[in-house]
């Protein structure tokens, strides 16, 4: 028996082949494949589990990431330079005007040149007593800002009103020229980033606001406009700014106001009034002027004039109708401010 077990074992080893040739070697080849097997499917399952962690980890830091910049940004109001490029790269809302969204990185472009005059300028520490109330002052000024800058991008849309490029550039080009004479480009970029902490692209923006907002303001105040055409049929008859003003009438904001400048340069940085004055004789009244600051129709009656100066008196035919309607909006509780802004006395909407 031992014998018989023994040759059956001796022929169970025979059975493997010995050497691999044409007719043993799929066999060999699926034993081969077969013991890799052992360490390929391990190696499968920890590579998938390895990749679900990472995506599980990489989506909780963005969570914790998120939240800390919401309660940075809402909660805490941080206005450092990191959380401004942040707000500047991604649109997020600080406001909105009647579902016009206002974005964060606007009002803090404001807050933050504002914020730097006063401590560059003014040398006012933000932190003491003075500081705070500043600090209270220019958060309620930078908001008013952007709120109405969106909404009269709103409301351009549907005036299909735009600013140029070449607009711009103009405004831009005017701004260079001083009392003290003409500056550079150069010198009025730095000027711009020291006074008020902005780079080009920052004052640009600032310009095409400005110009929309009045572009806009000009044309919804039908009131204003009748007034201006009328105030200019009465200063034909009589040049006479006082009479022509209570000939018109209005009342509260919408009333015509009268003044005189005194001697000014002819290049004096008011709207272009002091520009529209030098053009003319003594005594004459300039035909309607929409000036740059765009907060009215505006005539001049030359007084006196100097190889450098002029004195004018004025008369002005306020625009009012879009601060009307903004007060509205905030009546209807159609503006929503998404941070905690402290209402100023006396301050008004820009």
């Amino acid at each position: 028996m031992k014998k018989l077990a023994l040759r059956r074992r001796k022929a169970a080893k025979q059975e493997a082949p010995s050497r691999i040739t044409n007719e043993t070697v799929a066999e060999h080849r699926e034993r081969i494949l077969a013991g890799g097997r052992r360490f390929k499917y391990p190696m499968q399952y920890a590579r998938h589990k390895l990749v679900v962690n990472t995506i599980l980890v990489t989506v909780a830091a963005l969570v914790i990431l998120a939240l800390v910049g919401w309660w940075q940004l809402y909660s805490v109001q941080n206005t450092n330079t990191f959380f401004y490029r942040v707000t500047r790269v991604l649109p997020l809302p600080v406001a909105s005007v009647d579902g016009e969204t206002v974005y964060y990185g606007d009002y803090l472009m404001y807050y933050n040149s504002s914020a730097h005059y006063l401590q560059q300028t003014e040398q006012i520490n933000l932190d003491s007593e003075d500081g705070k109330r500043q600090v209270d002052f220019i958060k309620r000024k930078s908001m008013d800002t952007v709120l109405a800058d969106a909404y009269a991008e709103k409301l351009a849309r549907g005036l299909a009103i735009s600013v140029s490029d070449e607009r711009i550039d103009k405004v831009i080009d005017e701004d260079r020229n001083t009392a003290n004479g003409r500056i550079s480009q150069e010198t009025y970029d730095a000027s711009a980033l020291n006074i008020l902490g902005w780079t080009p692209s920052e004052y640009r923006q600032d310009a095409k606001s400005k110009l929309l907002r009045q572009e806009v303001s000009y044309a919804i105040d039908e009131n204003a406009r009748k007034a201006s055409s009328r105030a200019e049929a009465l200063l034909k008859a009589e040049a006479d700014l006082d009479k022509a003003a209570l000939q018109l009438g209005g009342e509260g904001t919408a009333k015509p106001e009268v003044g005189m400048s005194g001697l000014v340069p002819k290049t004096n940085r008011d709207g272009g009034l002091s520009k529209a004055a030098a053009q003319l004789e003594v005594g004459q009244v300039s035909p309607v002027i929409r000036t740059t600051t765009g907060d009215g129709y505006y005539f001049v009656k030359l007084l006196e004039k100097t190889d450098t100066q002029v004195n004018y008196g004025y008369i002005k035919i306020p625009l009012t109708e879009f601060k009307k309607r903004l007060v509205a909006l905030k009546k209807d509780n159609k503006i929503k401010e998404y941070i905690s802004v402290p209402e100023v006395q006396g301050q008004t909407n820009q």
